[in-house]
């Protein structure tokens, strides 16, 4: 556990090199909780990387547990230069009190308020993030609306964390490519193998990735507005959507006249569009795609830093015409501004690629906003460019063809793919918010806040408008990139009508309600759906874990029913197929493998199996006690005819065959 958390602190240490360099330290603002909160992303994203690249060299020179040698080489590593670079600093001084940097704490007073709220924000990440996954007595404990999202996640940290998954395959659709970002689950996986219990490594990362995102997002209210409770109210926002659905919700059940009964049992999302139940709007999301929070916090670092480009070029004095032909058709409009930074901040978002791919996608479609109202627009294309090769490069590492199919796909999940289909579906999903946030920007005083405005919504436009996977509804991240940045102008907008007389105050009040409402509710729903009777448990204690984690390696293939997360899973195996949707959201052919497992486990002629058993190259065949597979019933008896019985539960439920 030791190992773990020194670990971690490397990362702060190593990621606070950069981020000084990022960062430039500007008036009005604690730099204290900025440099925390990009130290330690940028340090993740180093030392993840450095680690996995290691690990994976180690694998390829025969190593049978690479993470031994990456990290007895990459942790010290590490603290020599952690070393070095404070001495050198401080040492030529003459003192090491340079260490605890002045000037990151310039306002006491705000200092205090901020420390308040984002201690309160602290609290209630760890206790959100522990009350939906946690491990009790050797039980794991995963609610009902987020086991889902886990069961390949965990899957992937296991498959590092028991065992040797380099060159990286998808656990639930193993011998092939890993086309799904896996760098998170690697990292958390690395710290599960350093002593800490998974429990604690995927939810101690988790909250400090998403407090450091919402670190940056208040920061970045309070700069658009200058506003402290702008960017308290923006935080809450981020929590709580905004919906038509709730007030449809409370409508329906009053003319049913069963509201209180409803309200009190019901334990599902409300939703009445597409795939709107899965929890696609709210905070959910955040709960189970956890390396989405990481990739945010890395975009807003970079976005914090390309906001000085945007306000310069919105701080010019000329008008109208005038100021957008200076914007296109001059020499600064285009020369660098420091094309160092531009350079680091395109490494660092390209590296976090395999982290989570829609969270860089939707940074540079806002940075492509930025860019159109900047000066330095070289700077935007170099930062582009770079982030374009690096994720290329991750991309020709570790996928065979073709990472994405972009196609153009209108309309997102709306039913009616027409103009005012489209946007009654918006309003749908998210009441007044989007619709709304174009009538602000008429209201919006300064040039940059339009600005800004403006370019936070192409991620929304980009996901009613492209597809780049099979399953259009992952599109739903970038509505939800667009939706946490806009959130800022309705903070202000509130505020501004709160700032108002008694009736400005009640609609001010009333607005917030509106807005927050239907996200309240879900919030609810969250609780009452991962309470102790809405939990999926698994045996991290099982003799099976043990078993496959001991007799298979990275070369094996194994194939079991359609399994989502449970005993087998939690082992690391690569198997031929888990549960569906997983591979196939990610771009895996699952219906072929489907055909193919459901003949091996219902076929009666042994001759056959044995064939395509080879042919698939699975290497072991799990059977368990009175499984179906695609509704057809399996036949043990031919499966035991054609291989060799290897292990049986100590229950009999479960047995495994060595082909």
């Amino acid at each position: 556990m030791m190992l773990g958390v020194i670990y971690l602190v490397l990362c702060m240490l190593i990621g606070k090199e950069p981020a000084g360099l990022l960062l430039s330290k500007k008036s009005g603002y604690n730099q204290i909780w900025l440099t925390l909160a990009a130290a330690f992303g940028t340090g993740v994203l180093i030392m993840g990387w450095a680690t996995y690249m290691t690990a994976w060299a180690a694998s390829e020179a025969g190593a049978v547990h690479p993470l031994i040698y990456a990290n007895a080489v990459v942790m010290p590593v590490a603290v020599l230069i952690v070393v070095i670079l404070y001495w050198k600093r401080y040492h030529k001084a003459g003192t090491f009190k340079g260490i605890l940097e002045t000037g990151l704490i310039t306002d006491r007073r705000l200092f205090r308020k901020e420390a308040v709220f984002f201690g309160a924000l602290l609290v209630f990440l760890i206790w959100i993030m522990f009350y939906v996954f946690f491990i009790k007595d050797g039980v794991l404990y995963s609610g009902y609306t987020v086991y889902g999202d886990y069961a390949p996640h965990t899957a992937m940290m296991r498959s590092f964390s028991m065992g040797n998954n380099f060159p990286t395959e998808y656990p639930h659709f193993g011998g092939q490519d890993v086309k799904y970002h896996f760098m998170f689950q690697f990292f958390v996986g690395n710290l599960e193998f350093l002593g800490l219990r998974l429990d604690f490594a995927y939810n101690v990362v988790s909250v400090l990735v998403l407090l450091g995102f919402l670190i940056f997002l208040y920061h970045m209210a309070k700069r658009l507005t200058g506003s402290f409770a702008a960017g308290v109210l923006t935080v809450f926002f981020f929590f709580f959507r905004s919906s038509l659905r709730f007030f449809h919700f409370v409508t329906e059940h009053l003319q049913a006249k069963d509201l209180w009964a409803t309200l009190r049992d019901n334990t599902t999302f409300i939703g009445y569009t597409t795939n709107e139940n899965w929890g696609l709007w709210n905070f959910n999301v955040y709960l189970n795609q956890r390396h989405l929070a990481f990739g945010l916090l890395i975009v807003a670092i970079v976005l914090w830093v390309f906001m000085d480009w945007l306000e310069a070029g919105c701080s010019a004095p000329e008008r109208g015409v005038h100021w957008i032909k200076r914007r296109i058709f001059t020499k600064k409009a285009w020369l660098c501004v420091h094309s160092e930074t531009a350079l680091l901040a395109g490494m660092l978002l390209g590296l976090t690629s395999f982290w989570n791919g829609a969270a860089v996608i939707g940074g540079l479609l806002i940075l492509m906003g930025f860019a159109v109202f900047s000066d330095g627009k070289l700077d935007y294309l170099i930062l582009a460019v770079t982030s374009v090769i690096f994720s290329v490069l991750q991309t020709k590492i570790f996928i065979w063809g073709n990472a994405v199919s972009p196609s153009f796909y209108w309309g997102f999940l709306s039913e009616n793919k027409s103009i005012t289909g489209v946007l009654w579906y918006l309003i749908q999903m998210s009441g007044v918010f989007f619709v709304g946030a174009v009538l602000i920007a008429l209201f919006l005083r300064e040039r940059r806040q339009r600005a800004a405005l403006v370019s936070f919504f192409f991620p929304l436009i980009f996901a009613f408008c492209m597809s780049l996977t099979p399953d259009i509804a992952v599109n739903h991240k970038y509505i939800m990139i667009a939706y946490a940045f806009l959130a800022i102008f309705w903070s202000l907008a509130v505020l501004k009508l709160f700032q108002r007389k008694i009736g400005g105050k009640i609609v001010a009040v009333l607005l917030t309600i509106a807005l927050s409402i239907t996200g309240i509710y879900d919030f609810v729903v969250i609780l009452k759906d991962n309470d102790s009777g809405h939990r999926v448990t698994v045996n991290m204690r099982s003799e099976v874990t043990e078993w496959l984690a001991e007799h298979l390696d990275h070369n094996d293939l194994i194939l079991t029913p359609e399994y989502s997360i449970n005993e087998v899973t939690m082992s690391g195996v690569m198997m031929y197929m888990g549960w569906p949707y997983y591979a196939w959201s990610a771009g895996y052919d699952t219906y072929d493998r489907a055909a193919k497992a459901k003949e091996i486990y219902s076929s009666t002629d042994a001759e056959a199996i044995k064939k395509l058993v080879k042919q698939e190259k699975i290497t072991y065949v799990l059977y368990e006690e009175g499984m179906q597979y695609e509704q057809e019933a399996c036949r043990e008896d031919t499966i035991a005819s054609a291989f060799t019985l290897v292990y049986e539960s100590e229950d009999g439920r479960i047995r495994i065959y060595e082909t």
